[in-house]
């Protein structure tokens, strides 16, 4: 099994309802349990800002499923809670986000899936729930993220 950690994120609808929901649907998916879900924080939008805010958390899973049919399956959990990729901008409004942000020690450059999440350590609104799951959790060649979050706390 490896450990596996998933952001989560929604700023269309019932944002809390829809986040339980994914949550459900992780913790149904084969091979796979959810180990532990972080508090949720509102969060103002990164990019496209004129949108609603966020609603942010994030998972702990042990999978036996592989890094690549694990964002399948991710991909197929947004679908079914109503996120429709079609024309949508990047970074634009969406009723569910789920990203793959680290799968064990894992450093993934593949067309499509890239882990650690390639913005994971710019990225308050994932860096605080990740520490929040394990506060000695570290990125493969980005090291502690305790660190990570204390370097965009000084502005480094």
């Amino acid at each position: 099994m490896a450990r596996a950690f998933v952001g989560l994120g929604s700023n269309l609808g019932d944002r809390e309802r829809t986040l339980e929901r994914a949550v459900e649907h992780l913790g149904e998916l084969p091979e796979t349990a959810v180990v532990a879900v972080s508090s949720c924080r509102d969060t103002a939008p990164v990019g496209i800002v004129d949108q609603p805010r966020f609603l942010n958390g994030a998972v702990e899973l042990d999978t036996a499923l592989p890094p690549r049919q694990l964002l399948g399956a991710l991909l197929e959990i947004e679908r079914s809670l109503g996120r429709d990729r079609a024309g949508a901008p990047p970074g634009g409004p969406r009723t569910l986000d789920l990203d793959l942000l680290l799968y064990g020690d894992a450093e993934i450059d593949e067309p499509g899936l890239r882990v650690p999440h390639p913005r994971l350590a710019e990225r308050r609104f994932v860096l605080e729930p990740l520490v929040e799951l394990d506060p000695a959790l570290e990125a493969p060649s980005q090291g502690p993220l305790e660190a990570l979050l204390a370097k965009l706390d000084s502005g480094a």
